[in-house]
């Protein structure tokens, strides 16, 4: 998942027809028939991450008999209207990836989405999924897709950065800011944001560890965006920036190279992340390190810890439902996984998946698994999508002029209140 795609917001026809055909498209099948396809097509929009789903799709081939080649975009627009075209025509992909929260609940409603129910019992069942996981999978209590992977969301920071200047990862809220004060008062960047698509980073950061239930709050119509905590928030997130703590936002450089070249010390992300550092060949533990940022309030009883996990999903009218079936069941599985997981560096939504070489985040996965965190929602999956849409915008505006906090909130509220004047609050 690289930073070349940006935006949310769908392309217009033009883009459709930059989509390139898939070849040998069948008509759908039944599903209950036996797949009679034996190579399918991912489509994704993590285009950086074709090496892998390569070395999946020839793992699967050698397994399972069905081999699966990746189509991956790097533009979030032209991969949202395929997505979006292929509900109204004939080119349809046998698997595709998505997001959960809103923005599945709103593909799940066309009826566009195949149930995955039957799956997610068979993977519970076998150790291979966890539970937990499976309520962000739910819509009216059936399940849709399943996990292509799960990642927690802490901050990356340079090591060599830390070493030269003596600091080392903080635990506390103090120590956080004291390092972010030793870099500036150096010369050195603290902290990476960006205005394009991940606007959303730091708000759901500082608010997450500021009060965790506003946080959740917010996203089911609860509260209010203008309410006194959430401007607290924004006025601190301002701090950040009029100080000097936070990187250019316009700036189109890969925050994995501008963390790697020092132009950075700190870049806040998802474990995922983790890929984009091991392909420029960077050693965890002695190039970069990761730790979960601490509250803002102390005396929050467990830290703040965002997740996300993004789904596998197949269409309804797939153009072979079963085989398409029969490669999610595999993908679930604790082998296929176990090489997913290795080969990215990253975490795996298996639970008998071990990732090594990365202590850091071997040492996440233990303390989640022990119930040391208070986990949420990554604020991408959790807001509904037209409050998100309008969320996005408004905080890139924000991070331009940062003395607009109030407008901004405002304006995302009034999205809010349309949103939740027609939905059922706490849903």
């Amino acid at each position: 998942m690289n930073r070349s795609h940006r935006l949310l917001a769908a392309a217009g026809a033009a883009a459709v027809m930059l989509v390139p055909a898939i070849a040998g498209c069948a008509s759908a099948s039944g599903s209950g028939s036996a797949p009679h396809k034996t190579q399918l097509k991912l489509y994704n929009d993590k285009g950086a991450w074709t090496p892998f789903f390569q070395q999946m799709g020839s793992l699967s081939k050698q397994q399972i008999g069905i081999g699966m080649t990746p189509v991956g975009y790097t533009d979030e627009n032209t991969y949202q209207a395929f997505i979006d075209a292929s509900f109204r025509t004939d080119v349809k992909p046998d698997l595709f990836t998505w997001t959960t929260g809103g923005r599945l609940q709103q593909i799940v409603s066309l009826g566009q989405v195949a149930s995955t129910s039957a799956l997610w019992k068979q993977a519970i069942a076998a150790g291979n999924l966890s539970p937990s996981l499976e309520p962000y999978y739910t819509v009216n209590g059936q399940q849709y897709c399943v996990p292509l992977n799960v990642s927690y969301w802490g901050m990356f920071y340079n090591k060599h950065v830390f070493g030269k200047y003596g600091l080392t990862p903080p635990t506390t809220w103090a120590q956080f800011l004291n390092v972010a004060q030793t870099l500036k008062s150096h010369g050195v960047t603290p902290f990476y944001e960006t205005s394009t698509l991940f606007t959303f980073v730091w708000f759901e950061q500082l608010l997450a560890g500021s009060d965790p239930t506003l946080y959740n709050d917010l996203s089911t119509g609860k509260a209010s965006y203008t309410s006194p905590g959430v401007v607290s928030v924004m006025k601190l997130w301002q701090s950040f920036i009029n100080d000097g703590y936070m990187s250019n936002p316009g700036v189109t450089t890969d925050p994995s190279v501008m963390l790697q070249q020092g132009q950075v010390a700190m870049v806040p992300d998802g474990s995922w992340f983790n890929t984009s550092m091991t392909q420029l060949k960077l050693k965890a533990g002695t190039d970069y390190g990761f730790f979960i940022i601490p509250n803002v309030n102390p005396s929050l009883a467990q830290t703040s810890l965002i997740f996300e996990s993004g789904p596998l999903c197949s269409l309804t009218n797939a153009p072979d439902p079963a085989a398409s079936t029969e490669y999610m069941s595999w993908w679930l599985k604790q082998g296929p996984q176990q090489q997913w997981s290795t080969s990215r560096g990253d975490l795996s939504a298996n639970p008998k998946v071990t990732l090594s070489g990365d202590a850091d985040l071997s040492a996440v996965t233990s303390e989640v698994r022990a119930g040391k965190y208070n986990l949420l929602l990554r604020y991408f999956e959790a807001a509904p999508a037209p409050v998100l849409a309008t969320a996005l915008d408004a905080f890139a505006a924000f991070m331009v002029h940062p003395g607009t906090y109030m407008s901004v909130l405002q304006q995302i509220q009034t999205s809010a209140q349309s949103y939740w004047s027609t939905h059922k609050a706490g849903s």
